[in-house]
């Protein structure tokens, strides 16, 4: 007995133990640890971008609560986390909040692009095609069978069902809704403001996951999600017509295409990305979102900046595709990185 409680103590003190013939290792002890919340449009990307970095920096623990842009920035501006993860920037108001908190600049950094998906449940229609204007009429309650002439006008020789169609929003404080919203203000003559709450017709669904789960159990429905969600929940996503006439199937290539040349605002280190969502770029797929990370201008945790460092790298940045989302374009991840270099 003696003999096996030396070699348990061996073992132990390891780090390893041998269970069944099989060698059990234990995760390194935490010696440093940030929390983030927000975005659930990054959760993919987060997730992916943690196991990573938890692989490169034993010790090291980055957690991170996806519930929602809205939350995330309340969070962050009551001192509950140490950045916060938003699909849109800062009201005025938040912004003033932010600055308080941080004792100085609070400021944004653009980190991944998700691309927004029309994920919709339609049996006999492999492929759609949907105008911006007629995504207006769909969401605003206008149009409200899939046979409507609008839609069939875009769709020529395509099995349309006449249905009613059951359209899903997000029922949270949503940076994704925000951002569908701009959009179709921007291009389909939306008829209310943008906002991170819905404001028109349909049934409220909580989280992106939540949106792709009622798309895919709801026959004839029609709902926006993440390109990421929407690809788990292998949905089918419509094409969208852009500026330039072409109708656009969505891939990670043509969401980095809508974002090139996008209009960088913001003072000092602030970062914020104006997306033009009438872009006549070719190829381009128009809905996307430029999601942030926002942080203090000064006085951050090293272990934020250096978790961030490492999302903003070719490794952090490479392997995004994988998970639905775009990467950065290369002009936009150097004013990112040089910012990172100038903060402490």
């Amino acid at each position: 007995m003696a003999a096996v409680a030396v070699a348990l103590g061996v073992a132990l003190a390891s780090g390893a133990l041998l269970l069944g013939g099989h060698e059990e290792r234990r995760s390194p002890p935490v010696t440093d640890s940030v929390r983030g919340s927000g975005s659930t449009a990054q959760k993919g990307a987060m997730d992916a971008w943690r196991a990573d970095f938890a692989r490169m920096h034993p010790g090291l623990l980055v957690t991170y609560d996806a519930n929602g842009s809205g939350a995330g920035i309340r969070d962050f501006i009551a001192g509950r986390s140490a950045f916060a993860g938003s699909d849109v920037p800062l009201s005025r108001e938040e912004q003033a909040l932010a600055d308080r908190r941080c004792g100085g600049r609070a400021v944004h950094l653009p980190m991944v692009v998700g691309p927004i998906a029309l994920a919709y449940n339609l049996p006999s229609v492999p492929e759609l095609k949907l105008s911006p204007a007629t995504l207006t009429g769909i969401f605003s309650g206008r149009i409200t069978r899939w046979d409507a002439p609008e839609i069939a006008a875009e769709n020529r020789g395509s099995s349309l069902p006449g249905a009613w169609i059951r359209v899903f929003h997000r029922s949270d404080d949503s940076g994704t809704t925000h951002n569908f919203l701009s959009y179709l203000k921007a291009a389909g003559r939306w008829p209310h403001q943008a906002a991170r709450r819905w404001n028109g017709a349909g049934e409220g669904v909580d989280s992106s996951s939540g949106m792709a789960q009622a798309v895919a159990h709801s026959r004839h429905s029609i709902g926006y999600v993440e390109y990421g969600f929407a690809s788990s929940a292998r949905l089918k996503v419509a094409e969208i017509k852009n500026a330039a006439g072409e109708f656009v199937a969505l891939s990670p290539e043509s969401a980095s295409k809508a974002l090139k040349g996008a209009r960088r605002t913001g003072r000092g280190d602030d970062l914020v990305v104006r997306i033009d969502y009438r872009t006549k770029a070719a190829g381009a797929y128009p809905l996307i979102l430029a999601t942030y990370e926002i942080i203090c201008g000064r006085g951050n945790d090293p272990l934020v900046l250096t978790f961030l460092g490492y999302t903003a790298s070719d490794a952090g940045q490479s392997f995004l595709s994988l998970y639905g989302y775009a990467p950065l374009p290369d002009d936009l991840l150097v004013e990112v990185r040089t910012r990172l270099g100038g903060m402490s």
